[in-house]
Order: C-alpha cells, then structure tokens, then sequence
C-alpha cells in the first residue's frame, strides 16, 4: 500500500452503500484519481464540509496495488467554493469546470498546467463575474488537451483571416474561412478570434480587469463547447445553462 498527500481538487461524489461515497479528485501530483470514502456522510471530523464539488482540499488517501479505487482517508479543506456568495450561473460555472475535468481527463495522468488553471478560473468565478473565466478555461483546457484548432487561419487553405470571421461546424475539426465554410457552419466573430489571441497571450488576472457581459466570447464559448463534445463524444448539460441564460 503506497499513502499519498497531496493538493486535490473534488470534482464529483457519488453515494456508494449505506454512508459510503465514491470520489472523484483531480489530485497534483497523481491526476484524476477515484477512491472510496467509507462512511464519509457520517464522519465528519475526516471529511467535514470538504466533499463539495470544486472544494480545493489536502487530501489524504491510499492506492493499493492492482485496485482501480484508492482508499480515501481524510481530506482538509483549503477553499470552498461555498465561502462566497453562489448563484445561479455560478452554481452553473462550477458545474461547468467539473463536468469538463471529468470528461477530458484521464486517470493518472498528471497534468500541473491544468490544476494550476482550475485553481485560478476558481478564484475569479464570484458572482456576477463568471463570463470571463469559464471562457478562458474553455479555451485554455482546449488547448492544454490539445485540441484546440489554429485560430488565426483556415484550416482548409492556411490562408490567415486577417479582420474577417471564421466559421466551425460540429462534426469537424478546425476553422474555416469564408470560402470554405461547411453548410450548416456558425460564425466565429473577428473580435471573438481577437479574444482568443489575447487570452492565449495574456494571464486571466490581466482579462479580470475588462468589462465582461454574457454576449462578450459568447460565440467562442458555443466554439470551444462543441470542440470540447465532439471529442468526448459527449453532451456537456452543465453547458446548456448558459445558452439558456443568453451565454
């Protein structure tokens, strides 16, 4: 049996027997790791209020040779997304972060570059402020993945869009230009690629400070969701609620 401590972030809990849960952590030093935490909905001095989806923990646990499911021992709460204010697109946003993390990653594959972004989307979704930073983790978790298109030329002709829109289509890859656009394809605006270019260059602190409403990226977030379900070959529900909210 090999103990490890270690930075985590709890993505998803599921109810396992009568007080047990099954967890889902998206750990620092392993990746995506699932485990058992027996009688945890009892136990509150080993878990407490740490079991909240997108609650960043010390998380203690075990692996034990040839068991898929690690044994969760304790988990110490650094942040919970509970400590601030939550409404309705924020639930939404954390939702979001969670969802994706679970359909993109797999197990043991350490990914420091993705639990660092994670990190920092959670600190700037506050409510009234979520717009911004599920935009930037969309396209940087994108990226990060490695599936995430040039967005400065068409992917057909490498011809650069130079001040006109792109255009995508849910069942290929890439952006295309005008010309060769599919049927059926949505634009991707010239101050959204704009938006993408600067957000790839640029820290998230840096694009906090701008004005953000819900129609700002909104066509490059409907972008990067679709990129991001064509791949996982998975419909993302936590999504819907921002088309629903005009996002």
């Amino acid at each position: 049996m090999t103990l490890h401590q270690s930075e985590a972030i709890v993505l998803r809990t599921w109810p396992l027997r009568e007080s047990d849960l099954l967890v889902s952590l998206l750990t620092r030093d392993l990746g995506k790791v699932r485990g058992v935490a027996k009688a945890a909905l009892k136990s509150r001095k080993r878990f407490g209020g740490a079991l909240e989806p997108m609650t960043y923990v010390d998380a203690a646990y075990a692996e034990r040779p040839r068991q898929e499911l690690v044994r969760m021992d304790h988990f110490e709460a650094i942040a919970s997304p509970l400590a601030l204010p939550i409404d309705y697109l924020r639930a939404a946003t954390l939702g979001y972060y969670a969802e994706v993390l679970e359909n993109v990653l797999p197990d043991h594959d350490p990914q420091d570059a993705i639990f660092r972004l994670t990190l920092a989307v959670l600190e700037q979704s506050q409510v009234g402020r979520c717009w911004m930073p599920v935009t930037y983790f969309s396209l940087w978790i994108t990226r990060l993945i490695g599936w995430l298109p040039e967005t400065d030329r068409c992917t057909e002709c490498g011809q650069n869009f130079a001040g006109e829109a792109a255009y995508f289509h849910g069942l290929t890859d890439g952006l295309s230009c005008a010309r060769h656009k599919k049927p059926n394809s949505s634009a991707l605006g010239v101050d959204s690629l704009a938006l993408a270019q600067r957000m790839l260059r640029d820290s998230i602190c840096a694009m906090s400070e701008e004005p953000w409403t819900r129609q700002s990226g909104r066509d490059l977030r409907r972008f990067l969701v679709r990129t991001l379900e064509r791949h996982t070959e998975r419909r993302l529900n936590s999504a819907e609620v921002f088309s629903r909210m005009g996002g």
